[in-house]
């Protein structure tokens, strides 16, 4: 079912022109899940999602699961219904689902990789076994050519959807959220690489220099940790306990390691700031032409 359109501008970075940025309109619609063409799409950005542990984590079962609510989160397609989904949003109730074999797998990868941070790993041990507890787990992903601005209409939509579902009696009463995401991580030597290539680029804009000199210390981070999803530093604002994990499955990295230094992030949030962080992600990332 189509819930709404939203339009993105594309910024056509290959234009020939420095002072003449080109842009590609691109209708991005809003859909339900659909159990019947959705699941191979949820499947591989949930593979995404947890990178090269994901194997062990029964992914399969996580993306039926995601599919059985189709009345909970959102689906963003360009190609009509029947095509494939470039990014999703959901949240599972993992009291109601502890049975089932993914979030039994998730929930004690997530226990063990909350280790890294003694406080964070009490606090969601005692969740997890308190009865009065509502845990919910967030999932979202997209494709990585996917404008951020895409993405706040979708939690709007997903607090609307759990008021729904509550007043409906259905157990999305949730006292926490848990967010999994993914960071990449820069030595000092690989920033300074970056930033010369970025300079010396010719297919920035003068605007985007300009932004770039301007925020470039800001952008930078004190510990070389970097979102994939810009949304998720707004996330971490809300969040009680956050941690920056190593992937199980990593591979050992040196000198002659190619690709990304990859790593997962957790963080609890209180359900209760949902709303307000839908808000805030609203504000902070608006499409171009609304700020």
């Amino acid at each position: 079912m189509s819930k709404r359109k939203n339009q993105a501008n594309h910024e056509d970075s290959d234009s020939d022109s420095e002072d003449t940025p080109t842009f590609i309109d691109v209708d991005f619609d809003f859909f339900s899940f659909n159990a019947t063409n959705d699941y191979h799409a949820i499947k591989r950005l949930l593979d995404q999602l947890f990178g090269v542990d994901a194997e062990g984590l029964s992914t399969h079962a996580l993306a039926d699961l995601v599919l059985l609510q189709p009345d909970i989160g959102t689906t963003i397609k360009t190609d009509g219904e029947e095509s494939s989904p470039y990014a999703f949003l959901s949240v599972l109730n993992i009291n109601v689902h502890n049975d089932n074999v993914s979030i039994k797998s998730l929930v004690e990868y997530i226990l063990a990789k909350s280790k890294g941070d003694d406080a964070f790993h009490q606090s969601l041990s005692t969740i997890l076994r308190d009865s009065q507890c509502q845990v919910g787990l967030v999932l979202c992903e997209r494709l990585i050519n996917m404008p951020v601005p895409v993405i706040p209409p979708m939690y709007r939509m997903l607090v609307d959807e759990l008021k729904d579902a509550v007043e409906e009696n259905e157990p999305f009463n949730f006292t926490h959220l848990i967010f999994i995401s993914r960071v990449y991580k820069l030595t000092p030597e690989e920033e300074e690489a970056m930033t010369i290539a970025q300079q010396q680029s010719g297919k920035a804009s003068k605007r985007q220099k300009s932004q770039n000199s301007n925020n470039e210390m800001n952008d930078r981070s004190p510990d070389g940790v970097y979102p994939f999803h810009p949304e998720d530093e707004e996330i971490r604002k809300f969040a009680s306990h956050h941690v920056i994990f190593p992937y199980s499955n990593a591979q050992p990295r040196n000198a002659e390691s190619f690709g990304l230094d990859t790593a997962g992030r957790l963080m609890l949030v209180p359900a209760a700031q949902l709303t307000e962080l839908a808000r805030v992600l609203g504000d902070v990332f608006q499409p171009p032409g609304n700020v």
